[in-house]
């Protein structure tokens, strides 16, 4: 085996099978992979049938979850916008940078341990739902993980 495709670099790299793959292009991945978990997230009311489970609810409480709903949209939107248009920067290392993606990380960290705390089996009743939630769990470890490291990272 070449020892030259296992390289580690504290500054702006991560192992790889085949060589460096660079910070900024793990940012730019997880930026876009913040779109399809909102593909996800758009599936959520409708598999969990919040018209019917939410309409005990008084006019106030619906419309408090849809703008909370609304928030977590327009964050995730941020994240992987920002992301995408700003990887080089955020993986720069910069003050702001780090409080950037230390600020993602907690955000998919959190939602990582939810993962494990939330009581979903009996909504998960077909392959292509166990497939997704499956899939959702890896990109919140990866999430976690990438903008950790850009925020924890060594400056070189």
């Amino acid at each position: 085996m070449n020892t030259s495709c296992l390289m580690l670099s504290a500054a702006s790299s991560v192992v790889s099978w085949h060589g460096r793959i660079d910070l900024t292009e793990l940012i730019t991945a997880a930026g876009a992979a913040h779109f399809g978990i909102l593909v996800a997230s758009a599936l959520v009311p409708f598999q969990l049938d919040w018209k019917k489970e939410f309409s005990p609810l008084s006019r106030l409480h619906r419309q408090m979850y849809w703008i909370y709903g609304g928030y977590v949209v327009l964050s995730i939107i941020a994240f992987g916008l920002i992301s995408l248009f700003n990887a080089a920067e955020l993986s720069a290392g910069g003050g702001l940078a780090r409080g950037f993606c230390g600020y993602v990380a907690v955000f998919w960290g959190v939602r990582l341990v939810l993962q494990a705390v939330l009581d979903v089996k009996e909504h998960l009743t077909t392959w292509w739902l166990r497939l997704g939630y499956g899939t959702l769990t890896v990109l919140f470890v990866a999430l976690t993980l990438v903008y950790g490291w850009a925020a924890l990272r060594p400056r070189m």
